[in-house]
This record gives C-alpha cells, sequence and structure tokens, in this order.
C-alpha cells in the first residue's frame, strides 16, 4: 500500500520548490493573481524575509507541495491514501480532488490570515517524554492554559497555549530531564485559544463546494479517513483548534498492513516522524496504544459490517 505525506508549517525553508517552477507554470500564474505577490521569489529568495510569518508560510508551502505532487503523481501515479500533517492536509485534499489548486489556496490563504491574527499564545516541542509525562507535569505544574497541540511521535510532542506559560513550563520540562524547544510561531495553535479563528474560518468554507474524494485522506482532528467531501467544511475548521493526532495517523496506516510512505514537499520532517512511529508500531509486544487501536479499528468493522 502506497501512502502520500504532506508537510505543513515548519518545513518552509528559503530555497523551496527549485527545479518544480516550470512543471505547471499555470499554477505559478494562478497564486501570483490570487496572492498579489510572485510565489516563485518568496519561496525561492524570500527577499523581504517574509517566509516564516504565518499569512506567506502557508501559501508558499501549500504552492510548493501541489507542484510537488503533480510531479509525483506523473512519475508514480496515485496512492492508495494520503495523510498531511496540519497544513499539509490542505495538499491531501488538494491531492485528492476535493477543491482545485486555486480553491485550496484561497482557502489556505484566509486561513493563515486568520491564524497570524492570534498572537497571545505560543508553542514549544517536548522530546524525550511521552504523553502521560507531559499531561502530567502540565497538571502538577498548575499549566491550565497549556495543551498538547501535536502529537508528532510517542516521544515528540508539542504543548500550545498562554506566552507566559510557554516560559514558565521550560523550568519544569528541563527540570524533569526532557529536551525543551519554544517553537517561532505567534499562536497558540491547535487550541481553544485559536476557537475565533476557527468560527471565522468554518464561516469562510460555506461559501465553496467540495468534491468526493478520489482516494482517502486521513484527517488530524479524528486520525481516520474523511467519509466524504461533506466532511471537510466540518473538521477544517476543527483541525486549527485540536490537536494533530499524527501518531495515531501513522499508527492507523501502519496497521492496514505493508505500507511505503513518500514524502510530497520540501524536506524530509515526516519521514523522519514516520520511521519513529513505525519502530513503536511494530514492537514485539505492542506497545499499550497499539493495542487500544488494535481493539478499536476491529470495533469500527465490527459497527460497519452492522454485527
Amino acid at each position: 500500500m502506497r501512502v502520500f505525506i504532506f508537510p505543513g508549517q515548519g518545513s518552509q525553508k528559503k530555497g523551496m520548490g527549485a527545479g518544480l517552477w516550470g512543471i505547471a507554470s499555470e499554477i505559478t500564474a494562478i497564486a501570483d493573481e490570487i496572492l498579489g505577490y510572485s510565489i516563485e521569489k518568496l519561496c525561492l529568495e524570500d527577499p523581504d524575509n517574509r517566509l516564516n510569518s504565518t499569512e506567506y508560510t502557508q501559501p508558499a508551502l501549500y504552492t510548493v507541495n501541489a507542484l510537488s505532487w503533480l510531479r509525483i503523481q506523473e512519475e508514480q501515479g496515485m496512492p492508495d491514501f494520503a495523510a498531511g500533517h496540519s497544513l499539509g492536509e490542505y495538499s491531501a485534499l488538494f491531492a485528492a480532488g476535493v477543491f482545485d489548486f486555486a480553491t485550496g489556496l484561497k482557502l489556505v490563504q484566509e486561513r493563515g490570515r486568520l491564524m497570524a491574527l492570534a498572537k497571545a499564545g505560543g508553542m514549544a516541542a517536548v522530546i524525550g517524554a511521552d504523553e502521560q509525562q507531559i499531561q502530567g507535569l502540565l497538571d502538577t505544574g498548575g499549566f491550565r492554559r497549556l495543551s498538547i497541540a501535536n502529537y508528532n511521535t510517542v516521544s515528540q510532542i508539542v504543548i500550545s497555549g498562554a506566552s507566559e506559560e510557554i516560559v514558565e513550563a521550560e523550568a519544569v520540562f528541563k527540570s524533569a530531564g526532557f529536551t525543551y524547544i519554544p517553537l517561532n510561531v505567534s499562536g497558540a495553535f491547535h487550541t481553544k485559544m485559536m476557537g475565533e479563528a476557527a468560527e471565522s474560518f468554518g464561516g469562510f468554507l460555506r461559501g465553496f463546494e467540495f468534491k468526493g474524494l478520489r482516494f482517502p485522506v486521513v484527517a488530524n482532528v479524528t486520525a481516520r479517513p474523511y467519509g466524504g467531501g461533506s466532511e471537510v467544511a466540518e473538521l477544517l475548521p476543527r483541525q486549527i483548534v485540536s490537536p494533530v493526532r499524527w501518531t495515531e495517523s501513522i499508527a492507523y496506516l501502519l496497521l492496514q498492513g505493508e505500507v511505503s510512505f513518500t514524502e510530497v514537499g520540501p524536506g524530509r520532517v515526516l519521514s523522519k516522524m514516520v520511521t519513529a512511529i513505525e519502530k513503536v508500531v511494530r514492537a514485539d509486544p505492542p506497545p499499550k496504544f497499539v493495542l487500544e487501536l488494535q481493539a478499536s479499528l476491529r470495533a469500527e468493522k465490527l459497527a460497519a459490517e452492522g454485527i
């Protein structure tokens, strides 16, 4: 089974997309017209140092992912499944035919604009701790305005919330022996603090129609495939305020059988995450969360069969 995975914010870098811009000149032209600036120049040269600003990062990555998809589709054809990390989910949905490039770019542009407006928050990556250890430290430390935002791997998890608590939590996690890396972001992404952005984005989505999927795409919110294009308008706003369940999403795919993953976009951040997750999922004996996921999948299958 072949799975294409699309990276999100954090994978951007100056020079990304080199060698891709000649693949589909119409894509570049559409992006320039919608955005009002040269997307190629932003990605290759970043002359005004805007590439790491959320409202510019998201359209840039979406466009480079789209060009990467067009090239790999021509070389390898369609995958059996796809998934995208946060912003990358829009690239996966574009690849699956849920919307055309222009529509996806308009969605991403508005998403980036709304998320950039949320200034009162921050994020930090915690490495070496699992979910229970992190939640325990958040609870005992009294960090009521922090929560888990990204389940990247079993031992690489991102927390998000109020800026002052992100700063205060660093000493607590470091004293417990874990690596703590504050991230260069402007808001508490994937938490309830993004509620206003999610609500506004949900209203924006009502102006669009979404098609069925050409192949299944695993959603960040549910760690399960979209039930159809009708779920897009429901799940994409929820994604802004919900944790990215990447570990469970990849585990779900791994439990389908023999799987090969291809990262479609700049960098290999997701590929490294997949390697780490696969090592845990394939362990003998399997860890508790894998056994629970297996049981959940069996129950879902029986329910679908009406048993």
